[in-house]
């Protein structure tokens, strides 16, 4: 660890609330630079973006270039090939958006692979947990059901599902649950998704030297490969993951970093495929391993979360939460985390440097991602235990011989967690009556203005958390519901908005419904492959009625005020795509002034699609996905709200003699 000459934070030029408004990764910030300790927001700081890359003016597809073009004059010049800066942004960002959807697919793939082994008894630590969502998402896509064993209806979804991967004609099996009008709009466009592995192929082929270069065929191409993410790998890696492990109800948990214990063995498991967690849950249950930290001194083993995973098993079974993407470093420094297990994406190359400055393990898991300086334990799903066990066994070890001051921010925030799209559905009708009916008649009457999808990630080129905080506060205020998912989901919750309580923020509409129901204004769906959540969700209003044919017609906006990812942009395009209007923070690989900018920004939308939004300021974010909502609620004819008129015997009466 290099330790530098200690100097008061003014005499540094350094404020920590200047990088976040997360009180306790302030507060690690300020230990890791008193400590000389290099971590993110520094490095963003020393690291200035390149503007010409940043604009997506630059072409690196060969080797004549890079060609950097103008990004003030753009057209003044082309690459070598001739390619215009209309060509350069629409490849560069099919690219991100085959990166981000091979993220998803290969998670999705994933899942299903761990599915068909437990189905074929294969797998023996996982099993089939939630058998209603199974029969529930089989007849979603019209296998047969009635008077088959859960055994075989399992072996039918498999592989059926697997087409969405490996298909190479046709249509991938969940677009059955696409609103029939969205669904046509699509294929007269030709770009329902085929399957993942198809569309992601094409799209990096259309988009090397000499191929496709037509701004406007390749946006196609690359809708179709962010719809073969969101309606395809997404959607399978949620499913999946519900049938295996459970489906999601509301849970009161804690999130951030004072969910460490000083006296007891902690472990910090983070980033995006349950099946680690999942084992590590037994593991550190497991009466052995309590007794061996015991004796070692501890009260116990302590399990928390971090990033998407965390999000995940804090939805699914109200495990802690220490933090998102931006404390994942920070969380270190507490010098109380005795071992972090990671598996893939998200997974900062800095923990490892971090991680030995503060003596804590650092595993990783998974053989798609190993990191230099890190030890790697693989986690083998047929026996999954081996990893999980000896991870706890080596933290225990590492706790018996602490040798680093301990400092945990005191700061825990509740929050209600675990809103599958089916609890939503029962919360608003019941047992007997589960409906988003109660749903839409509350937009329609214009108690609740509209629906947002506020997700994504944190960036350290803007104050973390914040964009995030003050957008969902603008917008709850304003009477729109807020679904959340991913790190966006944990800013919120230590902004306290993810209780009951919250509703006292919301406008006297939204805040009437949430105290009708019992729930807050901000419903928290997951990790961000669960974004899945909010397409069905949506479909289910459409599907309910009175809002409109597709889900262009809902009073329905995205965000993600603080992207950082190509998933990222691949989840924006399959929101944009499937016809929702989708607001993104920080910057925008795009330039204003060019065909394609135009296009994202308005052509798709007149395609019949959604299309993109951008604004820096949460406030102007606020303003922009509120004036969209307007516009659709005009479009369908309830922009102005109507009372609910409750009628008196009196009337009741005239109303029956007439």
């Amino acid at each position: 660890m290099r330790v530098v000459k200690e100097q008061s934070d003014q005499e540094k030029g350094f404020t920590a609330q200047d990088f976040t408004i997360c009180e306790a990764t302030a507060q690690m910030l300020k230990r890791t630079h008193k400590d000389g300790v290099s971590t993110v927001f520094e490095r963003a700081a020393e690291m200035k973006p390149c503007p010409i890359g940043s604009a997506s003016a630059c072409c690196k597809n060969c080797s004549m270039g890079p060609c950097r073009l103008n990004a003030k004059d753009p057209y003044s010049k082309r690459g070598v090939c001739g390619a215009t800066i209309d060509t350069i942004q629409a490849r560069n960002f099919a690219r991100m958006v085959a990166g981000g959807a091979s993220a998803h697919a290969d998670h999705g793939l994933e899942m299903l692979d761990i599915f068909r082994d437990v189905v074929n008894g294969k797998i023996k630590d996982y099993q089939i947990k939630d058998p209603i969502k199974l029969i529930e998402v089989a007849k979603s896509i019209d296998i047969e059901t009635e008077g088959r064993s859960i055994e075989e209806i399992a072996k039918d979804l498999y592989e059926e599902l697997k087409k969405t991967f490996t298909q190479i004609e046709g249509e991938i099996p969940f677009v059955k649950r696409v609103p029939e009008a969205t669904r046509e709009i699509w294929r007269k466009l030709g770009i329902v998704p085929r399957g993942a592995m198809r569309e992601i192929m094409e799209t990096m082929h259309r988009t090397h030297i000499g191929v496709d270069q037509h701004y406007e065929n390749i946006a196609l191409q690359f809708s179709r490969c962010a719809l073969a993410d969101g309606w395809g790998g997404s959607m399978v890696a949620t499913e999946i993951s519900d049938i295996l492990y459970g489906t999601p109800s509301p849970v009161l948990a804690n999130v951030n970093m004072g969910v460490l214990k000083e006296d007891y063995v902690n472990i910090i498991i983070h980033g995006h495929e349950p099946n680690l967690f999942e084992s590590m849950l037994a593991s550190v249950n497991d009466s052995a391993l309590i007794e061996a930290a015991k004796e070692a001194g501890a009260k116990g083993i302590n399990i928390a979360g971090m990033c998407c995973s965390g999000a995940e098993i804090l939805s699914r079974h109200g495990i802690s939460h220490a933090g998102n993407f931006l404390s994942t470093e920070y969380v270190l420094a507490t010098g109380a985390v005795d071992a972090m297990g990671v598996d893939v994406q998200c997974i900062m190359q800095g923990l490892s440097t971090v991680a030995k400055c503060y003596n804590t393990f650092l595993f990783t898991t998974n053989p798609r991602a190993k990191i230099e300086g890190a030890e790697y334990i693989e986690l083998d799903e047929h026996n999954p235990r081996k990893c999980t066990d000896e991870i706890v066994m080596r933290a225990i070890a590492r706790f018996k011989n602490r040798n680093v001051k301990v400092e945990i921010p005191q700061i825990v925030n509740p929050g209600i967690h675990g809103f599958s799209y089916e609890y939503i559905k029962y919360m608003l009708g019941g047992t007997f009556r589960a409906s988003y009916k109660p749903l839409n008649e509350n937009i329609i009457n214009g108690k609740i203005r509209g629906l947002a999808g506020v997700v994504g990630c944190t960036n350290p080129r803007v104050k973390h958390d914040y964009i995030h905080v003050e957008l969902v506060k603008e917008l709850i205020k304003n009477d729109v519901l807020v679904l959340q998912t991913g790190c966006s989901q944990i800013a919120l919750a230590k902004a306290g908005l993810l209780v009951p309580e919250a509703a006292h923020l919301a406008g006297d509409g939204l805040a009437e419904v949430c105290e009708a129901v019992g729930m807050p204004p901000v419903l928290g769906l997951g990790s961000c492959v669960d974004n899945s959540r909010i397409l069905i969700a949506a479909s289910e209003v459409v599907k309910t009625g009175g809002l409109g044919n597709s889900l262009a017609d809902l009073p329905l906006a995205g965000a993600a005020p603080e992207w950082m990812s190509e998933k990222a942009i691949s989840i924006g395009q399959y929101f944009v795509a499937s016809g929702i209007y989708t607001v993104f923070g920080v910057t925008f690989p795009a330039m204003k002034g060019t065909k394609f900018y135009d296009l994202l920004f308005g052509g798709l939308e007149k395609m019949g699609l959604g299309y993109w939004g951008f604004a820096e300021d949460p406030y102007e974010m606020a303003k922009l996905m509120i004036a969209h909502i307007d516009k659709k609620r005009k479009a369908l004819g309830i922009d102005k709200a109507r009372e609910r008129v409750l009628f008196d015997m009196a009337v009741r009466r005239e109303l029956e003699a007439i």
